[in-house]
């Protein structure tokens, strides 16, 4: 894994510029630095990294409808919901859907099957609604794709690879600046794009579930 700090000075070698000792030390290596973190952004949402797999596990109680993912963010992608207690997976159905079951003819109480998205704590954590509404204490698995928060401090270490970041990085630099005996910026993202291919590629063939992606 890579550093914030090693991002940012491998990015401003590429663009023939001189290493710092912290990011923010010239104005020029703190933009580099928005650029790593935007770029991680986009690498992170391209495809389902299997460094960013974390399970947050839910306990019901009886009566309870709606629960708080805690610490799943909003840029989170489900990979599977599992009824622990009982071993089985829930299904996740539409708000509409949610609304009917809970609301028209006579609600029920029991082991919940299903469950939906509704609304966001104050920490901007997403939260569940399910059904049948639990009738005593289950345990629920998420298991999810959970983005890293931005890189702050020089030795945060990214946990995605390293390479797609730089180059995404390094063709946002190269556009922001312009041609300078440099990559055209078209040439770079393609190069970026190219690397974040691969990068997948290499490991999608050990996580053969996950056989969709986008480009940065």
């Amino acid at each position: 894994m890579a550093t914030y700090l090693g991002l940012v000075n491998n990015v401003l070698i590429r663009l023939r510029e001189a290493q710092v000792s912290t990011v923010t030390q010239t104005t020029y290596s703190t933009l580099i630095g928005t650029f790593i973190n935007d770029a991680k952004k986009r690498v992170e949402d391209a495809y389902m990294w299997n460094a960013l797999k974390q399970t947050i596990t839910v306990s019901t109680v009886g009566g309870t409808q709606n629960y708080t993912l805690t610490g799943s963010g909003q840029r989170f992608k489900v990979l599977q919901v599992i009824n622990n207690t009982n071993d089985y997976e829930l299904r996740l159905i539409t708000s509409n859907d949610m609304n009917q079951y809970t609301n028209f003819g006579t609600q029920q109480n029991g082991d919940p099957f299903y469950y939906t998205f509704n609304g966001i704590d104050s920490n901007g954590d997403n939260k569940v609604d399910i059904y049948p509404i639990p009738d005593g204490i289950q345990s629920l698995r998420f298991d999810l794709i959970i983005p890293q928060d931005d890189l702050s401090s020089d030795s945060t270490m990214m946990l995605i690879p390293a390479d797609p970041v730089i180059f995404a990085a390094y063709a946002l630099a190269a556009a922001e600046r312009g041609e300078d005996q440099g990559l055209a910026s078209s040439e770079a993202i393609q190069i970026a794009r190219t690397i974040l291919g691969d990068t997948i590629a290499i490991e999608a063939s050990r996580h053969y579930e996950n056989d969709s992606w986008s480009t940065v």
